[in-house]
């Protein structure tokens, strides 16, 4: 390879580098405004002061505030900004590998509370704003839908292990697992109720276990 060539090719990698540093700091500027303001009351320009950039960059990366706030959700979901969907995490392959619906049930249930305390309190945001914020009500229809095939996929892996219980199908399961293990229901009871996590993971693994499994 040419020097010339390598030149080009280790400039784009570092403007690549840099670009995604940019986007890593708008997001979590994005991240603390939003939680400390609110959606409605947080702006572009807020955005870009936060994250030591002009506003036109915010736009650049992001087309606008909903976009700002769906990675933000994205990024606290997965626990980082790489390209790799959630059910393709090595921890939910665990989940698929382990023969013992009890088990599989607690791996899952145990990264739960981790996304869940990362993502709920902004999902709550997300929730509060829904009734009067046509795009703060799209992001949460998003949300929901891609939470339900997570637990419809966990319940078919239950149904595969021979773990449901003989009254239940796959469906029902995923109903069950989506309205207990939600956002609301880990707010309440560790915010409303003063739960820890831990008591939370405990109660939630003796709950869904004792409603779905054999």
């Amino acid at each position: 390879m040419s020097d010339s060539v390598k030149s080009r090719t280790g400039g784009g990698t570092r403007r690549a580098a840099q670009a995604e540093a940019t986007r890593r700091r708008i997001i979590h500027g994005a991240r603390e405004l939003f939680l400390r303001n609110g959606y409605a009351a947080t702006t572009l320009d807020q955005i870009a002061g936060a994250a030591g950039v002009a506003v036109q960059t915010v736009y650049f990366h992001f087309g606008n505030k909903a976009t700002v706030l769906k990675e933000v959700v994205d990024v606290l979901a997965v626990g980082d900004d790489e390209p790799i969907p959630m059910l393709d995490r090595p921890w939910v392959r665990q989940v698929r590998e382990e023969p013992d619906g009890r088990r599989a049930l607690a791996i899952w249930l145990s990264n739960s509370r981790v996304i869940f305390g990362r993502v709920a309190p902004i999902m709550k945001i997300i929730r509060d704003a829904a009734g009067a914020d046509p795009e703060m009500a799209a992001q949460w229809e998003t949300n929901q839908r891609q939470r339900f095939i997570a637990h419809h996929a966990l319940a078919e892996q239950f149904g595969d292990k021979q773990a449901l219980r003989p009254e239940l199908t796959v469906e029902e399961a995923a109903d069950i697992v989506f309205t207990l293990v939600s956002h609301e229901v880990y707010f309440l009871l560790t915010v409303e109720r003063g739960w820890t996590p831990d008591r939370w993971e405990k109660w939630i693994n003796e709950t869904v276990a004792g409603a779905i499994l054999r």
